[in-house]
């Protein structure tokens, strides 16, 4: 987890108001739900890149078992819709678990084409605890601070300082918000988004959703299929994993990434100067990471930080150059400032990112059954460390409060589904927060769905980042519902963009792009 955007949207009271009736075409609501629409006030809340965003917010129960009681509130922003033509809400999710959603909305309607987006009214929101919704949870702020025990317990003393961080945080989220915990999980969020479906006054709403997002759509489309128009799941979660499988499988995906950074960078070796060798590059990172954890960088940066620090070139290459320049920095001149600078930007977490992780575990750890039993999760990593040792340990200790979790699992969702409309697949080859089998099993449960996949790709957000063919599907699907259709594993095949080139190269506009997506999007989701 590390530093989110700048939430831009208050959470206004609610006060009388109305909203713009929706077209025939978008399909009205029901007149009871209709009739919530009036609880909706939109205030300008435009920022300089995103000027016409609005925001409003929404009561929904903590219970949705018990509608009548304790309410919650959820923040919400939109882009309206300019054209005649309107296709409803294209309500839109970032991931995480814990990923705000209100700027995202104005980075959807700017960077889709303009006679798309005109045509929607875009929707972002904080998932229930998250950003600018209340309650917002923050279990034990300062989590993360420098400088953490080293990831890898290679010792009993540095596994019991672990076990003991991942044990004060379970405690920390079950003393503060014992009364909340239970409902802090994807069903309910599911449920809070029909809520907003129903203030809106649309009998269906369009959806896109990346990372998490996807699995929040499917689910979403398994309790309430009749209420989906269209959706668009980019970088699929595999549901049969979760979530314990998957983050096991993330860490081989993550070790393979990292070594196609160590590769890109044995390719500039003229502008690094680490050598031509990708393995002896690797070799070099490792050794820095000891030494770091020995004596960490500016005070901050130990081997544990040094992880946070890389782990997002494992979503975005467009962060190479800089992870580049910081780590032959380093290596060549014992220069820490780089290393500290890189680590302020890419891994640092602040208060959003404490708030982030409260809900990444709250969701993860209740969404489905986890062991209890620490022993099984020590077996486990340690077979995986010895194949990819570069984000095992971290990822097993980002996760470990599940172990101790004050609340049960709940059983996890199958999302098997034939009643939906046609609906819209991205995923890369060499995605690795969301492996590309994800991708295959989710286009496998969804009978109707197709699957758009960039070919060599290893970013995770695939669509609106510059790559015009993968563009090209999403902008007709969201036009008119056109879909490809194949023979193959795959319904259509882009290639995916070239990697960057070092900083004293030429960027691009689509780096530019990417990089503005992904900061939104944030890591670990």
């Amino acid at each position: 987890m590390r530093k989110r955007a700048v939430v831009l949207c208050g959470t206004a009271a609610l006060v009388a108001g109305t909203m713009t009736a929706v077209p025939a075409q978008a399909g009205a609501a029901h007149p009871a739900e209709a009739a919530q629409a009036a609880r909706l006030t939109w205030q300008k809340c435009g920022t300089q890149d995103y000027p016409t965003l609005q925001c409003a917010s929404l009561k929904v129960p903590l219970d949705h078992a018990r509608p009548n009681g304790r309410q919650i509130t959820l923040a919400l922003s939109r882009v309206p819709h300019t054209a005649k033509k309107y296709q409803g809400p294209l309500l839109v999710n970032p991931g995480g678990p814990g990923g705000s959603g209100l700027t995202l909305a104005g980075f959807v309607a700017s960077a889709l084409p303009k006679e798309v987006a005109a045509q929607y009214d875009v929707i972002g929101f904080d998932p229930r605890g998250v950003g600018k919704s209340t309650p917002a949870l923050d279990c034990r702020p300062g989590h993360f601070a420098p400088v953490r025990p080293d990831s890898v317990p290679s010792t009993p003393r540095i596994e019991r300082a672990n076990l003991q961080r991942a044990k004060a945080f379970a405690r920390a989220c079950g003393e503060k918000y014992a009364d909340v915990l239970p409902y802090i999980n994807t069903i309910s969020a599911v449920r809070d988004m029909d809520k907003i479906r129903a203030a809106l006054g649309a009998k269906q709403i369009n959806y896109f959703g990346y990372s998490y997002g996807t699995y929040l759509g499917s689910v979403y489309a398994k309790l309430f299929p009749q209420r989906v128009r269209r959706a668009v799941l980019d970088s699929v979660v595999d549901p049969t994993g979760v979530w314990y499988e998957d983050n096991l499988a993330q860490d081989v995906a993550f070790n393979g990434r990292h070594q196609a950074f160590m590769a890109w960078v044995a390719k500039y070796d003229a502008t690094y100067k680490l050598g031509t060798d990708p393995a002896k590059i690797e070799a070099k990172w490792y050794a820095m990471r000891a030494a770091l954890a020995k004596k960490p960088a500016g005070g901050k940066v130990g081997a544990s930080e040094l992880e946070d620090t890389f782990l997002p070139g494992g979503y975005f290459n467009g962060y190479w150059p800089y992870l580049a320049e910081a780590f032959a920095a380093y290596v060549n001149t014992k220069d820490a400032d780089a290393l500290v600078e890189a680590y302020e930007r890419f891994g640092a977490v602040d208060a959003s990112g404490d708030n982030g992780y409260s809900i990444y575990t709250s969701v993860q750890c209740r969404d489905a059954v986890w062991s209890r039993d620490w022993n099984q999760w020590r077996t486990d990593n340690w077979a995986v460390y010895d194949k990819a040792p570069f984000m095992t340990w971290n990822n097993a200790w980002y996760n470990a409060p599940c172990v101790f979790w004050p609340t049960p699992s709940l059983d996890s969702v199958n999302v098997d589904n034939g009643k939906l409309p046609p609906i819209l697949l991205f995923q890369a080859t060499d995605d690795a927060a969301t492996p590309y089998q994800g991708g295959v099993t989710v286009h496998q449960k969804l009978a109707r769905s197709s699957l758009v996949v960039e070919q060599g790709g290893g970013n995770h957000g695939i669509t609106l980042s510059g790559n015009a063919c993968l563009d090209k599907h999403l902008a007709a699907y969201l036009t008119d519902g056109t879909v490809p259709h194949g023979t193959g594993e795959a319904d259509a095949v882009c290639e995916a963009l070239p990697d960057p080139k070092p900083l004293n190269s030429k960027m691009t506009s689509q780096s530019s792009r990417g990089a503005e997506l992904h900061e939104l999007l944030g890591f670990r989701g």
